[in-house]
C-alpha cells in the first residue's frame, strides 16, 4: 500500500518553476519530476496530482503540465491510466542518470512536439505544424479593418461585450451557416476564444468526469490531453478515407454508451479526408439510435474545395454541436471561433463561458466582423484554396518521389498524411530531423495512447522547403 500512496507533499515541496530562466517551463517540470523518480524519492506506482492541480501548484497552464506529463509518459517514466491519472512507472533494472535542465534530449511525441513548435526560433522549419504561414493569411484585411476602426471606432471594442459574442458577427455566422443549409436561431450561436474554447465548453456542457467519449484515430492531437484533464475516458474508432469505420462505431456505442462522438467531418486533421454522404448519414443514424451527441469540429471546413456536407447540415442541429474558426483563413492570432448548437446546450455553454471568462475578445470579434463585411474576403478564401491545392499537388509528388505513400489525396486543406518508406524508423527520423532544425509530426502524435505509427502529417504550406526534401532523400 505504501507504494501506491499519493505524492502531493513531495510535489509541493519539490516542483517549482522559475520564469526568469530561459529554460522552457515544460523542460523545468520534466527535469524535476525525472530527478525525483530516478532518485527514488517518488516510488513506483505513486499517483501524481491531476494536471489541473499540478498547474495550480506550479502556477502554469494546464497545457504546460500536460506537455510535461506526456513527455514523461513517452520516456517511460510515467504511466497513464484512463480516468485515473498519471502514475510513476515501474523502474527498469538499470535506470539512466537523470538529465539536467538544458541537456534533455526531447523525444518527439504529441504535445511535446507542439510545445517545441511554439518555442523554437523562427528559422526552424515547422513541416508538421497545424497552421498556415502569415503569407497565406488575410493580413491585409486585418490591417485595413484596424485602420477603418481607428477612424470610426465600434463602441463594442471598449466594453466587455456580450457573452454571446459580437452580435453583428453572430448574424454573419448565422447567414453563412444558412447558405450551407444549416438553419439556426441567433441564440444558438456563441462566439468563443478560438475553436479550442468552443471544444472545451461543449465538452464540459455535455459530460461529467468519468464519462466515456469517442474520438477518431488518428485524430486531433490537442483534444486528447484536454479530455484527459477533464477526467473523461476516451475510446477510439479508426478513421478511414471515407470517414470513421461504421462497424467500429456501432460496437463502441453498444459497449460504452458514450456521451458524445468528436469528429472532423470535413478536411480531417491529420488525414485531410472528408466523410462521404453515405457515412455521414449512418453516423447520425447511429447517434440517434444510441442517444449520442456529436461535437463536429469544422475548423478546416472553410478550406474544403468541394464544400462537402456537414453533420450539422444533415442533422439540423438536433444533436450536433457545430464548431468553426477563423484561424485558418484570416489569422490564428485573432483567436475567434464559434459554435452553433441546440438551444438547451447553448444555454449551458453560455453559463460556463461566463463563469470562466465572462466574454471573449470584443476587439478581435469586431475586427473579424469588419473583415467578413468586406467583399474581398471571399476572394481571399478562393485564392487561398487554389494556392493550397497547388501546394498539395507539388508536395504530394515530392513525398512520393522520396518513397512515401499517401493515405489519401485530400480535396482541400493543408495536410497530407503519408506513410514513411520501410527504410525509415519514424521516431528516429523525427529526432534526426529535429537536430537539423526540421520539426516533423509523427503519427504517434495523433493517437490517444501514443501507439507507434509509420505515418507522418505534413503541412503543405511549410513543406516546400528544399531542406526537408534533401533531408528525406538523404535519410
Amino acid at each position: 500500500m505504501a507504494g501506491r500512496r499519493t505524492i502531493k507533499q513531495a510535489i509541493r515541496n519539490t516542483i517549482c518553476v522559475d520564469r526568469t530562466r530561459q529554460t522552457p517551463l515544460v523542460v523545468q517540470i520534466v527535469s524535476q519530476i525525472t530527478t525525483c523518480i530516478e532518485s527514488g524519492d517518488w516510488p513506483e506506482h505513486a499517483r501524481l496530482p491531476s494536471i489541473r492541480r499540478m498547474a495550480a501548484q506550479c502556477d502554469v497552464s494546464t497545457l504546460t503540465v500536460a506537455n510535461a506529463y506526456n513527455k514523461l509518459v513517452a520516456d517511460g517514466l510515467l504511466d497513464v491510466q484512463a480516468a485515473r491519472g498519471y502514475f510513476v512507472a515501474t523502474r527498469p533494472t538499470a535506470a539512466p542518470p537523470a538529465p539536467t535542465p538544458g541537456t534533455i534530449r526531447p523525444s518527439v511525441d504529441s504535445l511535446w512536439l507542439l510545445q517545441r513548435i511554439y518555442e523554437e526560433p523562427s528559422q526552424t522549419l515547422n513541416a508538421g505544424c497545424g497552421w498556415l504561414p502569415p503569407t497565406y493569411l488575410y493580413t491585409d484585411g486585418i490591417r485595413q479593418a484596424a485602420a477603418a476602426l481607428a477612424r470610426r471606432p465600434d463602441p463594442e471594442i471598449f466594453s466587455y461585450g456580450n457573452p454571446y459574442g459580437h452580435r453583428g458577427l453572430r448574424e454573419q455566422i448565422q447567414a453563412f451557416l444558412l447558405r450551407d443549409d444549416v438553419p439556426c436561431d441567433l441564440a444558438s450561436i456563441i462566439v468563443t476564444h478560438g475553436a479550442s474554447q468552443a471544444i472545451e465548453l461543449a465538452t464540459r456542457a455535455l459530460t461529467r468526469p468519468g464519462d466515456t467519449v469517442v474520438v477518431e484515430e488518428p485524430g486531433y492531437c490537442n483534444l486528447f490531453p484536454a479530455l484527459t484533464a477533464l477526467g473523461l475516458n476516451m475510446v477510439g474508432v479508426p478513421r478511414l478515407p471515407q470517414g470513421p469505420c461504421l462497424d467500429s462505431l456501432r460496437k463502441v456505442f453498444e459497449q460504452y454508451q458514450p456521451r458524445f462522438f468528436f469528429i472532423n467531418t470535413r478536411i480531417q486533421n491529420p488525414t485531410g479526408t472528408s466523410c462521404s454522404p453515405y457515412v455521414s448519414h449512418h453516423i447520425l443514424s447511429l447517434c440517434e439510435q444510441f442517444g449520442v451527441f456529436v461535437i463536429e469540429d469544422d475548423t478546416f471546413g472553410a478550406l474544403d474545395d468541394e464544400n462537402s456536407p456537414t453533420l450539422a447540415q444533415l442533422d439540423r442541429l438536433q444533436r450536433v454541436v457545430h464548431i468553426g474558426s477563423f484561424s485558418k483563413t484570416i489569422s490564428p492570432g485573432m483567436r475567434v471561433g464559434y459554435m452553433a448548437c441546440p438551444p438547451a446546450i447553448a444555454a449551458s455553454v453560455l453559463r460556463l463561458k461566463m463563469a470562466s471568462s465572462l466574454t471573449s475578445s470584443s476587439f478581435s470579434e469586431t475586427i473579424i466582423h469588419h473583415i467578413m463585411s468586406d467583399g474581398q474576403f471571399r476572394l481571399h478564401q478562393t485564392r487561398l484554396k487554389e494556392r493550397l491545392k497547388e501546394r498539395r499537388r507539388h508536395i504530394a509528388a515530392a513525398l512520393e518521389s522520396n518513397g512515401f505513400t499517401l493515405y489519401a489525396k485530400p480535396r482541400g486543406g493543408m495536410f497530407l498524411w503519408a506513410r514513411a518508406p520501410d527504410r525509415f524508423n519514424v521516431q528516429t527520423l523525427t529526432e534526426a530531423a529535429q537536430e537539423r532544425g526540421i520539426l516533423l509530426a509523427p503519427g504517434t502524435y495523433f493517437h490517444p495512447d501514443h501507439r507507434p505509427s509509420s505515418y507522418l502529417r505534413f503541412n503543405v504550406a511549410y513543406s516546400g522547403d528544399e531542406r526537408l526534401h534533401d533531408f528525406l532523400s538523404g535519410g
